[in-house]
């Protein structure tokens, strides 16, 4: 059974929206090191089944942080963002999956050549993770997408960039809760949306420009929510993570409702 498929299945069977929202919370270890990952997951552990891993934690400490996460039975969201030419993205994602990750990330704007090879590259193996698409980061808004000499707004481009990974097969993506109903409906059903930027209600925003609260985010028809700083950074972060996981449990029982 394809990744996605296997990710989809456990929402499809899951009655109970609390055990629901754990399972479609990501944490975001976006943190300094490896002992500081080990606490948090230490903490947080009981109550997820996903941990991210980004750039921050990947370059300080490693494939090795990887493995203390696995072994302590979650799964791993492995968000690099590779953005290259195909054969050097392509090499990068046959050496990721090697890692036992279950999802991870390329960016859309690599164009259709280098998401092509990014598939390709991984599509003989059985274990295979999920690739997801980003297509606009959260932090980005009008003005910084015209700073770079992108004329359309984060809807029209996130919509442009997520037509081309859909031709090149994808039917993962990140994207903000501004983005996810169109994404979810060229998707369908099947289709894997992890979304950042989540925010409780009345939380710092920090660098996010486009975010939501977590109840928002699902109601727009998000998969996955990643949440990071609201957690990893608060006072109590189990206290905070049990807030947002009750928000989205009323959220996914309302759906059903």
């Amino acid at each position: 059974m394809p990744v996605s498929e296997r990710i989809n299945s456990t929402f499809a069977s899951t009655l109970d929206p609390v055990e629901s929202a754990r399972q479609r919370l990501i944490v975001a270890l976006d943190v300094p090191d490896a002992a500081s990952s080990a606490e948090m997951v230490a903490r947080l552990g009981g109550l997820c089944t996903w941990f991210k891993v980004g750039m921050e934690l990947f370059t300080a400490a490693g494939p090795a942080v990887l493995e203390p996460i696995l072994q302590s039975g979650h799964r791993v969201f492995l968000d690099l963002k590779f953005h290259d030419i195909p054969n050097t993205v392509a090499g990068a994602v046959r050496s990721a999956a090697g890692l036992g990750v279950h999802m991870m990330t390329v960016h859309a704007s690599g164009g259709p050549a280098m998401l092509a090879a990014a598939k390709i590259a991984i599509e003989d193996r059985p274990d295979r993770p999920e690739l997801l698409a980003v297509t606009v980061l959260t932090s980005m808004d009008f003005a910084q997408l015209n700073a770079v000499g992108i004329e359309s707004t984060p809807l029209e481009q996130a919509e442009t960039l997520g037509m081309v990974a859909l031709k090149s097969g994808y039917r993962g993506f990140v994207c903000s809760s501004r983005e996810v109903a169109r994404l979810r409906a060229a998707t369908g059903p099947d289709g894997i949306l992890a979304v950042p930027g989540i925010r409780p209600a009345g939380a710092d925003s920090g660098d996010q420009k486009r975010i939501a609260t977590p109840g928002e985010a699902l109601r727009q028809g998000a998969s996955y929510l990643v949440v990071g700083r609201p957690i990893i950074q608060a006072t109590d972060p189990v206290a905070a993570a049990e807030g947002i996981l009750q928000e989205m449990a009323d959220a996914l029982a309302a759906k059903v409702g």
